[in-house]
């Protein structure tokens, strides 16, 4: 993100991406508490006005994302359901949270995901292409991802004591041969990685709220 700070602190209509994403959250009428892993010496978030929110509960978090989720649910009663979703992710519609809620009646997690579109090439060390890959079937896996809190902690502690390289909630569950349900996501709840996302994502934001009836 070419900035001083993580990007998760940088300005986005007025405020921190961060509190666009939090704020999201806690505005859905079945949402009803968030758990925030921090890492022990930041700087920023005291400075917050949502720093001290009665819906908060802010964690230690760990050296990889599956370590910071896994201290999460430590205090997240087994028979709940969670979503772990992204800090870098302030554009997520409330329908699309529905849709994962939804999946409680089959008892059966899932993650929100895009279909690959673009055309996929495989490249060797030397960035040639090696061969075109067919996308069928193919997923970009999103977040927020939403599973039983006892399925989800089994499988990270499971994984993670094998030292399996866990890149996801739903890696964790494929490992342990868990079902995991793709659930097609709005291309508005993109990941801001670069620069330019930034104004991509500030209209994203305003057509979403403007959607629920919110404001910035």
């Amino acid at each position: 993100m070419q900035s001083d700070i993580p990007k998760q602190y940088l300005s986005l209509a007025g405020k921190t991406i961060l509190e666009h994403c939090l704020l999201n959250l806690i505005a859905h009428p079945r949402i009803q508490h968030i758990i925030l892993p921090l890492h022990p010496q930041d700087p920023w978030f005291e400075k917050l006005d949502i720093a001290n929110a009665p819906w908060l509960t802010v964690i230690e978090g760990g050296h990889e994302r599956a370590d910071s989720v896994l201290n999460g649910l430590q205090i997240v009663p087994e028979g709940e359901w969670v979503m772990v979703h992204d800090a870098a992710r302030p554009c997520l519609p409330h329908a699309d949270i529905d849709k994962l809620l939804a999946l409680t009646e089959g008892h059966q997690g899932g993650i929100l995901a895009s279909p690959v579109r673009d055309t996929m090439k495989r490249a060797d060390e030397q960035g040639l292409i090696v061969r075109t890959e067919s996308r069928e079937q193919l997923w970009h896996a999103l977040t927020p991802q939403f599973f039983s809190c006892k399925q989800l902690k089994a499988a990270l502690s499971g994984a993670l004591a094998q030292n399996i390289h866990i890149t996801d909630e739903a890696s964790a569950i494929e490992w342990s041969g868990g079902k995991v349900r793709l659930i097609k996501g709005d291309p508005c709840n993109i990941k801001i990685t670069h620069p330019e996302d930034l104004a991509l994502a500030e209209f994203y934001l305003h057509r979403i709220l403007k959607r629920q009836g919110n404001k910035i």
